[in-house]
């Protein structure tokens, strides 16, 4: 048993080893203030928001870009709050300038948010689609960054970074911590040219392109993966025209789950569908982290009662405890959001039970989303 740990634990600093390489393989990207070509359709879904648009629109009254190059498209996903009055009142208190519509989805499929963004597709009069959440916060700058991007690279399929935004209790920096190894992994495969992650909060690419490849055919059965799916099928057609646009004006921020049943819920959507997952770098990353994670918690046992050595545990934390340490420093240097690191030491020896948790919830149970219930 000691060997098998060791070479788990070996090939997990071997992989995470290579995020942290790939993660500065791929360049800083800074603007150069040239002149605005791009025109732009960017697409929010949304389903009971009300709490959260008023923040959008502020932000996205607050946008650099020239108004006459970008429209917004919000597709109302069968809200049953007061959304639509909030968008409308926001509009009216704005002067009027950014072109704002609001619309209605035409469910289709099993994927309420992949009808949302189709409709929005559908609708929208210019080439480039950007998509994000109705919970985000977006950065003055951030269309700046996406139209030079554009300018100086051959790209029709954009990944963008997202982090969260408030860090004001554990559960909150534990989510951050989180959402960091996940960017700094998602950074990496871009890196290695194994890219496999990336977050439809934040996520670019032409109309032709979306049309190119089929859009979300082949994946409307499955609840979620709108941006996951869509990369496999991006990267498996015309992988030179997939880029990762690390710039710092570029960070979209969102808000982390209120609590835990919310946290696990939000997981176990994400995990749910890694089964579906085609691109094989995806499941070999999933199956060595869940081992890594996994057994940790076995190994911890074995030491315990003797069956391996105590040293031998001791080496294998030090060592995922370091390797992880780097790849999320990295990514909160990227994000301006270290001090979270404080919280590093307590989040490490928790995450191995969080990820255990998650990953069997996710194969023996459903989840729940903005109100509606999924089966697996």
């Amino acid at each position: 048993m000691t060997v098998i740990a060791i070479i788990i634990t070996l090939i997990y600093l071997f992989l995470i080893a290579s995020f942290i390489y790939g993660f500065d393989k791929v360049e800083m990207f800074t603007l150069k203030d040239l002149k605005p070509k791009t025109k732009f359709s960017v697409i929010i879904p949304f389903r009971n928001e009300e709490q959260n648009l008023s923040t959008l629109m502020e932000a996205i009254s607050k946008l650099n870009y020239p108004k006459e190059l970008f429209e917004i498209i919000f597709v109302d996903d069968e809200s049953e709050d007061d959304s639509i009055m909030v968008l409308n009142t926001a509009h009216l208190d704005q002067d009027n300038r950014t072109d704002i519509k609001v619309i209605k989805t035409i469910r289709k499929t099993k994927s309420p948010k992949k009808d949302a963004i189709t409709r929005g597709i559908n609708q929208a009069k210019h080439d480039w689609i950007i998509t994000t959440d109705a919970d985000c916060v977006l950065p003055q700058f951030w269309l700046d960054s996406f139209d030079e991007f554009i300018q100086q690279y051959r790209a029709e399929f954009i990944v963008a970074p997202i982090t969260y935004s408030k860090m004001n209790s554990f559960l909150n920096r534990f989510q951050l911590l989180d959402i960091l190894s996940l960017q700094g992994s998602t950074i990496g495969g871009f890196g290695i040219r194994k890219p496999f992650l990336c977050n439809g909060a934040n996520l670019a690419y032409t109309k032709q392109f979306f049309e190119t490849i089929k859009g979300f055919d082949g994946n409307d059965n499955i609840g979620s993966g709108d941006d996951i799916f869509m990369l496999e099928k991006a990267v498996n057609t015309y992988p030179e025209k997939v880029k990762f646009l690390k710039c710092e004006q570029s960070i979209v921020t969102t808000l982390p789950q209120p609590n835990f049943d919310a946290l696990i819920s939000q997981r176990v959507r994400w995990a749910a569908k890694t089964s579906a997952y085609r691109n094989m770098f995806s499941k070999l990353v999933g199956t060595i982290v869940f081992l890594m994670n996994g057994g940790l918690l076995v190994f911890t046992l074995m030491a315990l009662t003797g069956i391996i050595k105590m040293n031998t545990l001791f080496y294998l934390l030090i060592i995922k405890f370091g390797i992880d340490f780097l790849l999320i420093y990295k990514a909160a240097s990227f994000t301006n959001q270290k001090e979270v690191m404080k919280t590093y030491f307590f989040a490490f020896y928790l995450y191995p039970f969080f990820t255990v948790y998650v990953v069997f919830t996710s194969v023996f149970k459903g989840y729940k989303w903005k109100g509606r219930g999924y089966n697996k």
